[in-house]
This record gives structure tokens, C-alpha cells and sequence, in this order.
């Protein structure tokens, strides 16, 4: 049982005739992947994204993940940003159980995910202060383990601190991240599970602490190439530190006027923590983490 490539061709064509509808002016740029930026939209400015994620392999079996975002975002003043999105999740796993994490194969998707809100307040403009700061704070719903795909209830809080300086007359662009999110998560039963297998059901709270950095440079224009990376380690309610990983790639970013485009691959570079019985790449996080994840996010501006 695999995911059909159809499904993901499906999934992006959906993504290029949302982006597709009539728009005019303003960016607020998303030059990185996983990263970002302290800027702000312009009071009266809006924008419009789709962003795709896709998560692939976990070292056994087969493990495909596409994480789908359409999110609206507004510009309530010169320095408050208020955005609303709507998530997705396609997946197939199949060839690997894991206790806990992965109970069964599942070939679904794109299926409703959650919604989230988000509120970024600009405390210092990178072009005009000489170095950006930003506050960035959300509250996210989850309808989906987004490992597994199974049904789970979880509710998120999420608070950045975003930094962002221009060198070179903005020819070259640098982004630094502190992130800190909790989470209240509830799994839900599952029939028919083998005997003895782990699957909790009873409420865990999660604490995720993140830190990233990215650098690009405009090499044409309109176009920049960089690179970026992320860390992030995860604390769970009766286990102290469950999981690390560390991630890096390149990205690629085109700005147009009122369309814009970024395409990181975000390979992990190491990991720690639990592991899966027969797992053979010790030194990576392979139960909720996987081996490549390649982001597309999109942008118009109106």
C-alpha cells in the first residue's frame, strides 16, 4: 500500500491554483524555510500563503508525510502582523511499527489538521533601526498525530523571538530564531492493535525548545541563495529530554512584486534520544523525526 505520486501532484497543483487568484503589492518575504524574518506587513497589507512540507524516510520501510498550511495574513499597523491558517495532512507509512509512535500502516490524506492564530509584533525595523527584533506568538488546534496520522487532540503555544540584520545594503541578509512551544496532546484508541503493543491514551504535556540561524545572499535580482539550520530538543511530562535533532540545507528565494517563492531542503545532520528497535542510523532522531524534509512556501501580496 503506497501513497500515490497522483495524491502529492494533486496536493501541490491545489497549492499553485490557490496562489493563482488576483493580487497587488506589498511582501513581507519569507527568505527562509524554517526561519524567520522580523519584518513586518505594512498597515493595510495582506498576503496569502501556502506552504508544503514533505517528510521522507525513517531509515525502514516506507515513510512519506506532507504537511500542507494556507494562511491569511494581515497588517493590522506598521508593526503588528495577525495571520489565521488552516492545516492538511497527507501520509503513508507502511513496513515499520514503532511502540508508541507508529501503530499500523495508514495511506490517507490530505485530511483537515487544525487551525492556528498568530500575532508578530515588529519591536525594531531591520532597515530602519540598523537590526530587526521581533515577538512572534500562536495558538495552534490539532485534530492529527502528525507522525503517525492517527486521530489525537492537541492544543499548541508558541512563542519566537526573531532577529534579522542587513549587510551590504541588504545584498546580504542574516536571521536568528529562539523558539519555545508546550503542548497538551491526547491520543486516541485504536482497535485491533497487536497485543501489547504501547499506545498511551492518557494526556502528556510537551515542551519543545528550538534555536535556528540562516544566511542568504542576493545573487541576482529579485533572486538570493542561502542556507540554514535548526535545533530543537524536546522535553516530555515524566521523561525529562525525549529527543534533539539538528537540521541544515540550502534554500533558494525568488521575490517578485506581488508573488514570492522559497524552496529549502532541510536534510538532518544529527539526532539523539529514544530509538526504534533495529534502528541502524544511531546517530540520527528517527521516531518523530525523519532523514529529508523539503519545504515549499508560496506568497502572493494584495
Amino acid at each position: 500500500m503506497t501513497i500515490s505520486s497522483s495524491r502529492f501532484r494533486g496536493g501541490l497543483l491545489a497549492t499553485v491554483l490557490t496562489l493563482s487568484l488576483p493580487a497587488a503589492a506589498h511582501a513581507d518575504e519569507n527568505l527562509f524555510g524554517y526561519n524567520t524574518g522580523a519584518e513586518t506587513l505594512p498597515k493595510g497589507a495582506g498576503e496569502v500563503y501556502v506552504f508544503n512540507t514533505l517528510r521522507s524516510d525513517k531509515g525502514q520501510g516506507t515513510y512519506r508525510a506532507l504537511d500542507t498550511e494556507v494562511e491569511g495574513e494581515y497588517g493590522v499597523t506598521d508593526r503588528i502582523t495577525l495571520s489565521a491558517a488552516a492545516s492538511f495532512l497527507t501520509i503513508d507509512t507502511h513496513g515499520l511499527t514503532i511502540d508508541g509512535y507508529l501503530p499500523k500502516p495508514i495511506d490517507k490524506g490530505p485530511r483537515f489538521n487544525g487551525l492556528e492564530l498568530k500575532a508578530k509584533f515588529n519591536v525594531l525595523s531591520p532597515a530602519l533601526d540598523n537590526f530587526g527584533l521581533a515577538v512572534i506568538t500562536s495558538a495552534e488546534f490539532k485534530t492529527l498525530d502528525p507522525h503517525s496520522g492517527q486521530d489525537k487532540t492537541e492544543y499548541e503555544g508558541h512563542v519566537v523571538l526573531a532577529a534579522q540584520k542587513y549587510f551590504m545594503q541588504g545584498q546580504l541578509i542574516w536571521v536568528g530564531n529562539l523558539g519555545l512551544k508546550a503542548g497538551h496532546e491526547t491520543r486516541k484508541p485504536i482497535a485491533n492493535l497487536p497485543v501489547g503493543f504501547d499506545w498511551p491514551t492518557t494526556p502528556e504535556m510537551e515542551i519543545e525548545v528550538s534555536a535556528g540561524t540562516g544566511l542568504t545572499y542576493r545573487v541576482a535580482p529579485n533572486w538570493f541563495i542561502g542556507a540554514e539550520t535548526q535545533y530543537t530538543s524536546e522535553y516530555e511530562t515524566e521523561v525529562g529530554q525525549e529527543r534533539w535533532s539538528l537540521f541544515a540545507g540550502p534554500t533558494i528565494h525568488y521575490g517578485g512584486q506581488k508573488f514570492w517563492a522559497t524552496l529549502t531542503w532541510f536534510p538532518q545532520l544529527k539526532g539523539g534520544g529514544e530509538r526504534y528497535e533495529g534502528q541502524t542510523d544511531t546517530n540520527l532522531h528517527l521516531i518523530e523525526k525523519t532523514k529529508n524534509e523539503f519545504r515549499l512556501k508560496l506568497g502572493m501580496n494584495f
